[in-house]
């Protein structure tokens, strides 16, 4: 967890200028840093997520990681690590999206 988003969860609990003080960060870059929309990076990431959730659905949900990759690069084009394309259907977001993980 970064610095930043330490300071984020605790400052309900702590003031801020103590937190950034305790954790060698000033409060400008702070509230800079909170103020900051998400990098392209993430927004990247985000629309990758859509196309693989796409690819999913459209397999009734048996797709994997590296079909759900080879069809990204065969079909539509996309260029991106099969590593990337797993750590994608890994995280939080994918298993709210798509029920993985219920008992069934």
């Amino acid at each position: 967890m970064s610095r930043y988003r330490l300071i984020a969860a605790e400052k309900a609990h702590h003031p801020v200028s103590l937190l950034c003080r305790t954790l060698g960060v000033s409060r400008a870059s702070f509230y800079a840093w909170a103020d900051r929309g998400p990098s392209t990076h993430q927004q990247t990431d985000q629309q990758l997520l859509e196309q693989i959730r796409k690819i999913h659905r459209a397999s009734r949900g048996t797709y994997g990681a590296p079909r759900v990759h080879a069809e990204l690069r065969d079909d539509y084009g996309v260029r991106v690590g099969r590593k990337r394309v797993a750590r994608l259907m890994r995280t939080p977001a994918w298993s709210a999206a798509t029920g993985a993980g219920a008992a069934g």
